[in-house]
């Protein structure tokens, strides 16, 4: 009998994981590794989740790569250095911009779609976290269950998510208890 596709928590990375710099009240991702900021609580918030079985897949839209104003490898280092805080399954960046309609770029849910084919994971028994209407977009989309880090960025509002939080703590708690997966020993 094959193995049952496992549940993931798909999270977006500015924002949610690293803290986003705020101009005008709309969040941009850090432009150098100094920028770079893991939040209050995340290493503890993906810990809990990673032991109650879920896997932890970054996605990430980074269109500054595509519009020249980051440089491929300060992305890379970026991850380089978000993994050395807190274990993931994988990280999947789109670094394209909104005209080049890949399918990748959320509100598209393409990187979603392929993780979970890479990784045999259950879209339905998965959630979305993210900061921004377009990550809420994207797991909908994907059939995931959808967590708002709410931060009351000045631009569109997200549509509907199945949560709205403060940050990914408490994310990472109502995922626990809706899911109802537990934590091992």
């Amino acid at each position: 009998m094959p193995e049952p596709l496992r549940p993931a928590v798909f999270l977006d990375r500015d924002g949610v994981l690293n803290r986003a710099l705020v101009r005008d009240g709309v969040p941009h991702p850090p432009h150098d590794l100094s920028e770079f900021e893991l939040l209050p609580g995340v290493p503890e918030a993906l810990a809990r989740l990673a032991a109650a079985g879920f896997a932890l897949v970054v996605v990430t839209n980074q269109p500054d790569v595509a519009r020249g104003s980051l440089a491929p490898a300060l992305l890379d280092a970026m991850h380089t250095e978000l993994r050395r805080h807190v274990n993931l399954d994988d990280i999947r960046s789109c670094r394209h911009d909104d005209a080049h309609d890949c399918a990748c770029r959320k509100p598209k849910p393409g990187m979603l779609v392929a993780a979970a084919h890479d990784y045999e994971i259950d879209l339905t028994q998965s959630f979305m976290v993210g900061d921004r209407w377009r990550d809420i977009e994207a797991g909908r989309r994907a059939g995931c269950k959808t967590v708002l880090v709410d931060h009351g960025w000045a631009e569109r509002p997200a549509d509907r998510p199945d949560a709205v939080v403060r940050h990914l703590r408490s994310a990472a708690w109502w995922i626990l208890s809706v899911s109802g997966q537990r934590e091992s020993a």
